[in-house]
C-alpha cells in the first residue's frame, strides 16, 4: 500500500477510459488528486478519489473511501506488466461478467471492503475498529505496509535487547534479539508465522497473531472443492500454505525461506538453481532423505536440456492465473500423474504443454519409461470417489484418515468427507480426536456432530479443554445441540468457557454474515430463541443475499410456529434469487406442511429442475403428487428419485404406496421386496408385503381381487 503520487501511482490517469459491459470508466487527475469516474453505489454515476494504491506487480489496484469508513477496491486494476507481453493497459478483474449493483460481489459491497478483506495481511499493527451497530469502521494501522513487527512482533523487546547489549547484557540468542517470534528456532514456527497471509483461511481473534500456534488464531481451509482439485492442486485463490502442507518438502522440514528471501521478497537463486541447492550430488544435509544424483538430464525430466519441458517449476510447480494477470505456482511439489489427470480430470502439466494431446497420451509416456513406479495408489482417488457420493469407498476413507503416513490436511480433509453416523467410521472419528495435529483433530470434532447426543458429548467434552482454540471452539459448537444434563459438571464448565471462547471468536469477523450466522445456529441449538433471530436477521441486514442466513430463519419461524413469518422470508430470497433449489425447495416442503399441495408442488418441481441430481427434492415431488391423486406422476417421480439414490428405504417404501394406490401390486410386490432386503428387521415392510400378497392371492372380483 502506498499514497497516491507520481512515484507510486502506475496507471494510466491521464483521461485514460475503459469500457466493460456498457460501463465506461475515466482515469483522471486534478492537481496532485487521482480520480476515478465510474458506476458507484447503487449503480448512480459518480466520482471517486484514489486514496491508497494496492500492489505493485503483475497489477496495482486502487482503494476509494466511502461512507462508514470503508476502502473500498475498485472493480479495475493497471496491468503494470511490459507492454509487449499485454501489460500497461486497464483491465477489469470480472472481464467476462457483469457484477450488478444489487450484487453480494459488487465493488462497493463488503466483499470487496479492505477492511474487511485485506487489510490484516497489508499493513501493521491494524486496528479494525469496526462498530456492530453502525456497521461502519474506525480502522487505523501502526505502519501502512507490511513492517517488521507483522512477523517479529512488538519491537520493544527488540529496542530493550540493543539496549542491554551496549550496557554488556545477556549474549544468549534470544535475548540478543528480543524478538516476540525466532523465526529461527524451528521450521514449524517460521512456516506458521507466515501462514496468516498466505492462506485461505478465516480469523477467529483479534489479538496480536503473530505467536505460535496458527489455530489459536486462524482456521486454515481444508482441500474443499472450489478451493482444490481432489488430488490436491490448487485450484481457487489459496494462497500457498495449503499446498505446501501436503508436500513431501514440508514433511521433510524445509521451510518458506529455504526457497524465498523475506526481506528482499526475491528467490534464493534463479531459475533451477534454486532447486539444485539441494537437489544435486551434493544434497543438504539437513534433508538425509534426499537422494544425490544429478536431476537436470533427460533421463529425469524426459525433455530436452534447457528446454521450457526441463524447468523443475514446469513439472513440478505449475501455474494458475488469478485476478486476469497474475499468475500463482502450485507449493504441493507434487509428482506429475498424468494417469490420475485421465482417471479424475484434475490439471495435468503434461497437458498443459502438449495441448493436442489427452492426458491417455502422456500417462502412456511415463508409464513406458517408469512401470510401476507411474501408477502407485494415490489418495486423491479415494478422495474424488467420496466427493462424488460413492457409498463403496468408505472402508478406503477410513483408512485414509487413519493412515499417519498421509499429510495432515488430506486427513483432515478425509474426515470431513466421511459419514459419521455409520459404525466403521465412529472408531476412526474417536482416534482422530485424539491426533497429534490441531487440523486433523479439528476436523474430528466437526466429524462427530452425526452422532446421538449421548455419544457425542463422551467423544467430544474432553476436546473442551485441548490447548488449541480452534479446536475448543467447534467442540463448543458441535455440543450447543446436546442437553445440559448430558455434560457431567466439570465438562459443563468446560462448555460454557469454549462458547464464551467460541461467540468472541465469531466478533472476530463480525462485519461478515457468516459470523452471525455461526452464532444465530448456535442460539438456535441452545433454544435461545430471541438471541438467534436477531443474528439471523443481522446476518441479512449486512447482506440481504446471504442464504444461508434467510434458509436459517425460515427454520426458526416455522419451529416456532410463526409460518407467516417463515415463508416471507423465503420470499423475499427468492425475490433477490429466482433460481436458488434450495430455496425453492424449503418453500415447497413449508408450504406442504400447511397442506398448500398445488403451491407446494410448483416450488419443490422447480427445486427438481435446479437441483437435478438431488434424490430427496424428487421424493418430496412424488409425496405432493401423490397427496394430490396424480399416482402415475407420483410413481415416475418416485421412480427417479430411487435412481439416484438406490438405497433409500423411505423412496422405496413411498414407490410401493404409490404403485398399490394403483393397485399395481406386482409392482408394489417388488418395491417391498426390495425394502425388506434392506431393512430385514423393521416389522413394517413385512406387514405391507403381507397385504399385498393377500391381494395378490384373493380371487377376482372379491373385495381383494385385482
Amino acid at each position: 500500500m502506498e499514497v497516491p503520487g507520481p512515484d507510486s501511482v502506475l496507471g494510466d490517469f491521464e483521461d485514460a477510459s475503459l469500457r466493460h459491459f456498457g460501463v465506461e470508466s475515466r482515469f483522471f487527475r486534478r492537481g496532485d488528486r487521482y480520480l476515478v469516474e465510474t458506476e458507484g453505489p447503487g449503480g448512480e454515476r459518480g466520482e471517486f478519489e484514489v486514496r491508497y494504491t494496492f500492489g505493485f506487480e503483475p497489477l496495482q489496484q486502487y482503494l476509494v473511501e466511502l461512507e462508514g469508513g470503508r476502502l473500498q477496491a475498485l472493480p479495475f486494476a493497471w496491468d503494470s506488466r511490459p507492454a509487449e507481453i499485454g501489460g500497461q493497459r486497464w483491465f477489469h478483474l470480472y472481464p467476462d461478467e457483469r457484477i450488478a449493483p444489487d450484487d453480494s460481489l459488487y465493488w462497493t459491497g463488503r466483499y470487496q471492503s479492505w477492511n474487511a478483506m485485506c487489510a490484516a495481511c497489508h499493513s501493521t499493527g491494524l486496528h479494525k475498529g469496526y462498530d456492530a451497530d453502525t456497521d461502519s469502521y474506525q480502522t487505523v494501522f501502526e505502519e501502512l505496509d507490511v513492517a517488521c513487527e507483522s512477523c517479529h512482533g512488538p519491537g520493544s523487546g527488540h529496542v530493550a535487547a540493543a539496549r542491554a547489549a551496549r550496557t554488556g547484557g545477556s549474549k544468549s540468542t534470544s535475548a540478543r534479539t528480543g524478538l516476540g517470534v525466532d523465526l529461527g528456532s524451528d521450521a514449524a514456527t517460521e512456516i506458521e508465522s507466515c501462514a496468516p497471509c498466505h492462506s485461505r483461511r478465516h480469523r477467529i481473534t483479534l489479538e496480536a497473531a503473530v505467536p505460535r500456534p496458527l489455530l489459536d488464531h486462524y482456521v486454515p481451509a481444508t482441500l474443499r472443492p472450489g478451493l482444490y482439485h481432489p488430488d490436491g492442486q490448487i485450484q481457487d485463490e489459496v494462497y500457498v500454505y495449503g499446498s505446501f502442507l501436503q508436500s513431501r518438502m514440508f514433511a521433510a522440514g524445509v521451510r518458506c525461506s529455504d526457497c524465498h528471501e523475506p526481506h528482499g521478497l526475491g528467490l534464493r537463486a534463479e531459475g533451477d538453481a534454486l532447486c539444485t541447492r539441494c537437489h544435486s550430488e551434493s544434497p543438504d544435509a539437513r534433508f538425509p532423505g534426499l537422494a544425490a544424483k544429478h536431476y537436470d538430464t533427460p533421463e529425469h525430466h524426459f525433455h530436452p536440456v534447457d528446454s521450457e519441458g526441463a524447468r523443475c517449476v514446469s513439472c513440478h510447480m505449475p501455474a494458475r492465473t488469478y485476478m486476469v494477470v497474475d499468475p500463482r505456482r502450485d507449493h504441493g511439489l507434487r509428482i506429475p500423474r498424468p494417469d490420475l489427470a485421465a482417471k479424475l480430470g484434475t490439471p495435468d502439466v503434461c497437458s498443459d504443454c502438449h495441448r493436442d494431446r489427452e492426458p491417455g497420451w502422456a500417462a502412456g509416456i511415463v508409464r513406458e519409461r517408469l512401470g510401476e513406479r507411474a501408477s502407485t495408489p494415490h489418495w486423491s482417488e479415494t478422495v474424488a470417489r467420496a466427493r462424488d457420493g460413492d457409498e463403496a469407498v468408505l472402508a478406503e476413507l477410513t483408512a485414509l484418515v487413519s493412515d499417519l503416513t498421509l499429510p495432515s490436511i488430506v486427513r483432515a480433509t478425509g474426515l470431513e468427507l466421511l459419514p459419521p453416523v455409520d459404525p466403521q467410521t465412529v472408531a476412526a472419528l474417536t482416534a482422530a480426536a485424539g491426533d497429534r495435529d490441531p487440523q486433523v483433530r479439528l476436523a474430528a470434532v466437526a466429524a462427530l456432530e452425526g452422532l446421538s447426543a449421548e455419544a457425542r458429548a463422551a467423544a467430544v467434552a474432553p476436546l473442551l479443554g485441548d490447548p488449541i482454540r480452534a479446536v475448543r471452539i467447534e467442540a463448543a459448537r458441535v455440543l450447543s445441540s446436546v442437553p445440559p444434563d448430558t455434560l457431567q459438571p466439570a465438562a459443563r464448565r468446560a462448555f460454557d468457557a469454549a462458547l464464551l471462547e467460541f461467540e468472541t471468536a465469531q466478533m472476530a469477523q463480525g462485519d461478515l454474515p457468516s459470523a452471525h450466522l455461526n452464532l444465530g445456529v448456535v442460539h438456535a441449538n441452545r433454544r435461545r430463541h430471541a438471541l438467534a433471530e436477531r443474528a439471523y436477521r443481522t446476518a441479512l441486514r449486512l447482506d440481504p443475499g446471504f442464504l444461508p442466513a434467510s434458509a436459517n430463519l425460515s427454520v426458526l419461524y416455522n419451529e416456532l410456529g410463526r409460518n407467516e413469518d417463515a415463508e416471507r422470508v423465503l420470499r423475499d430470497a427468492l425475490a433477490r434469487s429466482p433460481d436458488e433449489g434450495e430455496l425453492h425447495y424449503s418453500l415447497g416442503l413449508l408450504l406442504a406442511e400447511q397442506q398448500r399441495l398445488e403451491a407446494s408442488l410448483e416450488h419443490l418441481t422447480r427445486a427438481t429442475e435446479l437441483l437435478p441430481e438431488r434424490a430427496r427434492t424428487r421424493y418430496n415431488q412424488g409425496l405432493a403428487l401423490q397427496q394430490l391423486g396424480r399416482l402415475a406422476e407420483a410413481e415416475a417421480a418416485l421412480v427417479r428419485a430411487r435412481s439416484l439414490a438406490p438405497g433409500e428405504p423411505g423412496i422405496l417404501h413411498a414407490l410401493a404406496i404409490a404403485a398399490s394406490q394403483q393397485q399395481a401390486w406386482e409392482r408394489a410386490r417388488d418395491y417391498t421386496r426390495e425394502l425388506i432386503e434392506l431393512a430385514p428387521e423393521a416389522s413394517g415392510p413385512r406387514e405391507l408385503m403381507q397385504r399385498i400378497e393377500a391381494e395378490l392371492s384373493a380371487p377376482a372380483g372379491s373385495p381383494l381381487g385385482r
